[in-house]
């Protein structure tokens, strides 16, 4: 058989955000973010710098490549790109190439929403989201999955890309209005999804009962979130230990400031049993492989399902 191709259109038509979900809890659940893998390796190259991102369970491997190009928007191009190769465990067979773009917009998102499930009020009813790229939008499908969140904020530092996901939002039947830094005092739920090397907002400013997700960054030196978010944190949670002490800049700002100690960290696989308690909610991701690997695997086993013919 040909070696599928599941490109952006195809992974939609394969997965909802529900299915993304469903199979990082499973994931989750089997132990994959404490079997950590191996770390993200960057290969610099003159125009910017290549990511690979292996992963593996017990019955299939895989291999993320990406591209990051900083001079690719002048160029009209995006700056990260990236293709996702899937290999069966056992033979090390190749059984698809999936768009690693679509698939990172889709299982980024996904692990989110399974954090603020967990962290933000039920009642939650506001977003606002920093940031206008692909991984802002898929935060807003993504958390409308696990609360109703009537009304979205977009903040972005370039009016015409905000503009544009304002109008997409719309368009797919999303109530979404422009916002900025001051809409953060109102907000439910607060998501950094930007290439910001300092700080998007003036942490005093959140509510107290806010949740706060960044995504934007798993570089040491860079951050979006300041020290007073962590110093007011109630619980803060990021997908490994280890992983977040390793490339989790924000957390490692908050370390190194003295407001949040190592050990206050949360495992995601965790959090279901930690008592809720007062204080914001933060979640700080990086991304790892076994994300990836998890939805994969489980948009090739649709794309197998469909492709099988009916006895």
């Amino acid at each position: 058989m040909e070696l599928p191709f599941l490109d952006a259109g195809t992974l939609s038509s394969l997965l909802s955000w529900d299915d993304a979900i469903a199979a990082l809890e499973s994931a989750l659940a089997s132990g994959a973010s404490r079997a950590g893998g191996p770390p993200r390796y960057s290969v610099p190259q003159a125009h910017g710098e290549l990511l690979l991102m292996p992963a593996a369970d017990a019955g299939q491997v895989g291999v993320k490549l990406t591209s990051v190009a900083p001079g690719n928007p002048e160029l009209g191009l995006p700056r990260i790109q990236a293709v996702y190769v899937l290999l069966d465990a056992a033979t090390l067979t190749p059984r698809a190439i999936i768009d690693g773009t679509a698939l990172t917009t889709l299982r980024t998102p996904a692990l989110s929403a399974l954090a603020v499930r967990a962290l933000a009020p039920p009642d939650a009813a506001s977003l606002l989201v920093f940031g206008s790229g692909p991984q802002a939008w898929g935060h807003v499908h993504a958390l409308r999955t696990v609360r109703p969140l009537p009304t979205v904020r977009i903040a972005g530092r370039n009016p015409g890309r905000q503009a544009a996901l304002i109008d997409r939002l719309r368009d797919e039947g999303v109530n979404a209005i422009a916002g900025d830094g001051v809409d953060v005092a109102a907000a439910d739920i607060v998501v950094c999804a930007t290439t910001a090397r300092q700080p998007l907002f003036d942490g005093r400013l959140l509510s107290e009962h806010a949740c706060v997700v960044a995504v934007g960054s798993h570089e040491p030196a860079a951050r979006e979130l300041d020290d007073t978010v962590f110093a007011r944190a109630g619980r803060v949670v990021v997908e490994e230990r280890g992983t977040a002490l390793r490339e989790a800049g924000d957390v490692l700002s908050a370390i190194a400031a003295g407001v949040l100690e190592p050990d206050d960290l949360i495992d995601l696989a965790d959090l279901p049993t930690v008592a809720s308690g007062a204080g914001i909610g933060v979640f700080k991701s990086v991304g790892m492989g076994w994300q990836d690997l998890a939805v994969a695997g489980a948009a090739h086993a649709a794309w197998a399902r469909a492709a099988t013919p009916l006895s």
